[in-house]
């Protein structure tokens, strides 16, 4: 695994971990690894498994998925703990996909990781079993299709979930028409505060109707790839050149990586995310809780914290049994640790100190 570490050369600090989302990298974490490694901790960033410059980032669409499930990321990630000379850390952090592997590993090995912040997208708890079914008064319901039901809508649209589990989606974005750079920049801003777009507000229900609400890039047009829909919020050079929570420069590093690497290595999960196949085994942790001291933190104009409907209740309510507090950033999208490091830093500090 690649990793961008601070805080390393005075041994026996406490640890912190931070995952990163898509697409993105360790490099997602630079305005915190400086930060938090001057308060006194050893802070560690990898690029997770298929991205960057971990091993395995040379990705096709038709390798093996085990590698890319979510107990395999937890695998991955306490086999980075260990390698790095810990049997425990003070925290582990993940924003965006990051979020869920920081959860599952907060969940399952709460020995290792003693405390958890999850960014951008809640954790609503391992899949339920179906519960009395021995009941003959218990009735199935049955399932959604929210695929079809999305099809078949008045203007038909699609879920980026099933989008990025295509065959067709890494090639859509790595030679997308603008190319990587512009591609990436579009979607970044697409999905920032400086998108006018973005006003989130929780959905009543995982049903084709609610779902449409949410911008393109969550619920694309049925017909449109990723390149395209992000293209038409590509943003003017006076607005690229004042964003300084993403300058050009900050963004190469990101296009000059994935122009390398393609995005099939993070698109991986989403394929593992929408493959019934690999459900059983999170169903295995069925009323399993996080007992570990929580936090969550997000921007305010994030629909990350909307898009699974009742998460956000969910992990305050049920799924985390220490849930410290919830902040949602104003002015901040969903980059938060990135368009908002001053605030996002100063919540990190007060919650990972106290529980030092």
């Amino acid at each position: 695994m690649h990793v961008l570490e601070a805080g390393f050369e005075r041994p026996g600090r406490p640890c912190i971990v931070l995952l990163h989302g898509f697409p993105e990298l360790a490099l997602s974490w630079r305005k915190q690894l400086l930060f938090l490694a001057k308060a006194g901790f050893h802070v560690v960033a990898p690029d997770l498994r298929g991205y960057g410059r971990s091993s395995g980032a040379d990705v096709a669409f038709d390798d093996n998925l085990l590698p890319y499930t979510l107990l395999n990321h937890v695998s991955d990630t306490v086999g980075l703990v260990h390698a790095l000379g810990y049997t425990r850390v003070a925290g582990v952090v993940g924003h965006d996909y990051g979020s869920p592997v920081a959860a599952w590993c907060a969940l399952v090995r709460p020995d290792v990781f003693q405390s958890v912040v999850l960014m951008s997208a809640p954790f609503g708890g391992p899949p339920s079993v179906a519960f009395n079914t021995a009941n003959p008064k218990q009735r199935n319901p049955g399932s959604v299709n929210i695929t079809a039901d999305l099809a078949a809508l008045p203007r038909p649209r699609k879920h980026y979930w099933w989008y990025y589990s295509t065959r067709e989606a890494n090639v859509d974005m790595l030679h997308s028409s603008q190319g990587v750079h512009d591609f990436l920049r579009a979607y970044y801003h697409f999905k920032s505060a400086d998108c006018s777009q973005n006003s989130p507000f929780p959905l009543a229900s995982w049903t084709a109707s609610e779902l449409a609400k949410m911008p393109t890039y969550y619920i694309m047009d049925l017909a449109m790839g990723m390149g395209e829909t992000v293209g038409l919020e590509m943003p003017s050079a006076i607005e690229i050149a004042a964003c300084q929570w993403l300058t050009d420069e900050e963004l190469r590093v990101y296009s000059s990586e994935y122009a390398r690497t393609g995005f099939q290595g993070g698109l991986q999960s989403y394929r593992v995310t929408t493959d019934p196949q690999f459900a059983p085994e999170l169903r295995a942790f069925a009323g399993r809780t996080i007992d570990v001291p929580a936090c969550f933190i997000s921007g305010a104009l994030d629909w990350g914290v909307y898009q699974v409907p009742g998460a956000l209740d969910a992990m305050k309510n049920r799924a985390c049994t220490q849930m410290a507090s919830v902040h949602l950033i104003e002015d901040a999208g969903h980059w938060v640790q990135q368009e908002k490091p001053d605030q996002v830093n100063k919540l990190l500090l007060e919650f990972t100190y106290f529980r030092c």
